[in-house]
């Protein structure tokens, strides 16, 4: 059972991943998978969202391409109403060095608690059944989108932030944060018209 289970805030999920094993050199993404649970669509969202926009880890060539990787997978796993995700071993075993992954989780920790500080249960009917799964399509046209995002620059980095922002309105069960969540994918996509057009 993860210890992600019952959190509820970004906080603890940063907290979760700093106790992942530290003895290893690497951290690989079944790592983290592992730590937040493969039956957690709202932190599985987070986790990517944060890692496309973290220093160091977010700016790894090919790691928005691969975090949009991981939210395609259980997106559309989550619509078809699989309740655990699979993911294959050649995505859960890419990974970077424990060094570079301690130093993103501790430039996170203090925008993390100003953060759990805006959330709150608010129009928590939008994180309910019907809510999750627009979402879910949402999050699934975002991670399509990303790997040409790598290419125009700063949409990447609106594309993490709707990621993170979705995560956070389900976790939290706050409906305002995925309202700022479709509103920075619409801003995104705009952008990303504009430099493709």
């Amino acid at each position: 059972m993860s210890d992600m289970q019952d959190a509820s805030n970004l906080t603890e999920l940063i907290n979760t991943m700093e106790r992942m094993e530290r003895e290893k050199a690497k951290v690989s993404v079944d790592d983290v998978v592992h730590a937040v649970g493969r039956r957690s669509f709202g932190p599985l969202l987070l986790v990517a969202g944060l890692i496309t926009l973290a220093p160091i880890i977010g700016d790894i060539p090919g790691m928005p391409t691969l975090m949009a990787m991981l939210v395609v997978l259980t997106s559309v796993q989550l619509l078809i109403g699989r309740e655990t995700f699979w993911l294959p071993k050649w995505l859960v075993k890419r990974s970077i060095s424990r060094t570079k992954f301690d130093k993103a989780i501790q430039y996170m920790k203090k925008p993390a608690k100003w953060v759990d500080g805006l959330l709150g249960v608010r129009l928590a009917w939008m994180t309910g059944y019907i809510g999750i799964r627009v979402t879910a399509v949402m999050c699934l046209l975002i991670a399509l989108a990303m790997p040409p995002m790598e290419f125009i620059p700063f949409s990447a980095n609106g594309a993490g932030l709707a990621l993170t922002l979705f995560g956070l309105g389900l976790v939290a069960r706050d409906g305002i944060m995925l309202s700022l969540g479709f509103l920075l994918t619409g801003v995104t996509f705009t952008v990303v018209l504009i430099n493709v057009l």
